[in-house]
């Protein structure tokens, strides 16, 4: 029998490129989680995602009806008199009193007053975003808007903060500047388990991957009996 041509048939080696490829990813995998979030920070891989815009639906439809209500009355008495009906009482009133009452008087400030509030909440209402009860979080990519719920967040960190040993109570409130977190001791010393509590909290902070990460405060106190 003849012997094969290529000996090296039998033994084929894996492509450099594939050894490469599996030391990566042992790298990845032993990397600590931590340290790879921070990473991918440092390199522009997570951006901050910016903060989603209300609707305003609720005020949006409300100015619209009062507006268009009071518009389409007014057409419509306007409307009469075009057609040789006389002026409705209201209105009539309302020219007459507009054109008596002097400027300092009480009615005319106090519906000045009014109006200037009215104003004053619409245009906070276009100029700010609104959803304050929604955080933004890091993305990948700048189109993609990812949120995350201020309670939803409050809830994942009691359950961190419950998990610290002597931890028997805990009571945490998300803010968008602060994190304020309360907690009842059991048992250790309060300045341990405060330590304990305030790393615990800080990593799961870093773990949900706000955009901006509100400063958090601790406080800890013996449990009631």
């Amino acid at each position: 029998m003849k012997r094969d041509q290529d000996p090296t048939a039998d033994r084929e080696q894996p492509p450099a490129t594939d050894e490469a490829t599996s030391r990566t990813v042992d790298l990845l995998v032993k990397q600590p989680p931590d340290s790879r979030e921070h990473g991918d920070d440092a390199r522009g891989g997570l951006r901050p995602s910016r903060r989603p815009w209300s609707a305003r639906r609720i005020p949006a439809a409300l100015t619209a009806l009062v507006i268009g209500a009071a518009a389409g009355i007014l057409l419509f008495d306007v409307v009469r008199v075009r057609a040789g009906q006389s002026a409705a009482a209201w209105r009539t009133r309302l020219a007459d009193e507009l054109a008596t009452r002097p400027l300092d008087d009480v009615w005319i400030r106090v519906g000045a007053a009014v109006l200037t509030l009215v104003g004053l909440w619409l245009i906070i209402l276009a100029l700010t975003p609104g959803l304050r009860r929604l955080l933004p979080l890091r993305t990948p990519d700048e189109r993609v808007q990812a949120v995350l719920d201020r309670d939803a967040a409050a809830l994942v960190l009691r359950d961190a903060a419950m998990r610290v040993a002597g931890v028997s109570a805990a009571r945490v409130r998300v803010g968008r500047s602060r994190i304020a977190a309360r907690a009842e001791v059991r048992f250790r010393a309060q300045a341990d388990v405060k330590a304990d509590l305030l790393a615990t909290l800080l990593e799961q902070r870093d773990r949900l991957a706000l955009a901006r990460p509100p400063r958090l405060t601790v406080r800890v106190r013996p449990r009631r009996k």
